[in-house]
């Protein structure tokens, strides 16, 4: 497999480069009962700073955690000490959850050089990793370039043309029970169920330990799920991150996903002009 993973030896041996920016990106659902801005400052990796996926979005969407448009994105990434030609480990505090959906974020914004931690905080802490308390080192303001991969990014037009023509296929990462509507949906007003003629692949049954599983169990995991590894796939959730799994997964196995939904269930579940279905496809 091709693998956008670096391991903790890695990056301990490599923690005090000037060319190197790790990003503690946890994020975590209401239901999960976490706070990710107090887990940082209880500890994280020595030098690290905090993405946080929120204050990145769009505050002018109602739409959670949206991409914010490429000026916006550069101002804050350059806020943060984050640069052009600069490397970027990026993890969290699951082993596997949030932080692909800002390896996503960056790749479409035109980095190339950013990786995940394999296993995330976990993992570090397991290896004896050194752990830092507190806000951590503010660092100098650097120049960041954004250039946006539009082709990367899908919205609702996208895929009901997919849906209707079968150009691609579209791989919801949600749990089976909110797939086929049996679960109420965290976010109010939106519908439950999912798009007609998607696939559902949850996110959990690509991973284990939080690591991704080792090539022969993905491509099983795809094949019962349904989904054709020689044709393109739109990757989609519930609000954009635990699609970005799904993405990374595809990317491991060389088979690139077309683009990822950005606005996901939360748009389309909330539309009452797009066609829902319930149950088992």
């Amino acid at each position: 497999m091709a693998t956008p993973f670096v391991k903790t030896d890695w990056l301990k041996a490599r923690l005090d480069a000037p060319d190197l920016i790790v990003l503690d990106a946890s994020w975590y659902l209401p239901a999960q009962g976490h706070d990710a801005a107090a887990e940082f400052l209880a500890g994280h990796i020595p030098g690290a700073v905090r993405f946080d996926i929120d204050a990145m979005s769009d505050e002018g969407s109602r739409l959670p955690h949206m991409l914010p448009r490429p000026e916006v994105f550069a101002s804050r990434m350059r806020a943060l000490g984050i640069g052009d030609g600069m490397g970027i480990v990026v993890y969290d505090g699951m082993g596997l959850f949030s932080a692909p959906r800002v390896w996503w974020m960056l790749r479409t914004y035109g980095v190339r050089e950013v990786a995940i931690l394999e296993g995330g905080f976990p993992a570090w802490v397991a290896s004896g990793g050194p752990v830092e308390e507190g806000e951590g080192r503010r660092r100098d303001r650097r120049h960041f370039t954004a250039r946006l991969d539009n082709g990367a990014v899908a919205d609702a037009g996208d895929i009901a043309r997919a849906l209707e023509t079968g150009s691609a296929q579209v791989v919801d990462a949600r749990s089976a029970p909110r797939f086929r509507g049996e679960e109420a949906e965290p976010r109010p007003g939106v519908r439950p169920g999912h798009m007609p003629g998607a696939r559902n692949l949850h996110y959990g049954a690509l991973q284990i330990d939080g690591k991704l599983k080792d090539e022969a169990a993905l491509r099983a995991a795809f094949a019962a799920a349904g989904v054709d590894l020689d044709r393109p796939v739109i990757t989609t959730c519930g609000s954009g991150v635990t699609a970005a799994v799904v993405s990374l997964a595809l990317e491991t196995l060389g088979r690139p996903a077309r683009a990822l939904y950005d606005g996901s269930w939360s748009e389309w579940g909330s539309d009452p002009n797009r066609p829902v279905a319930t149950g088992p496809v």
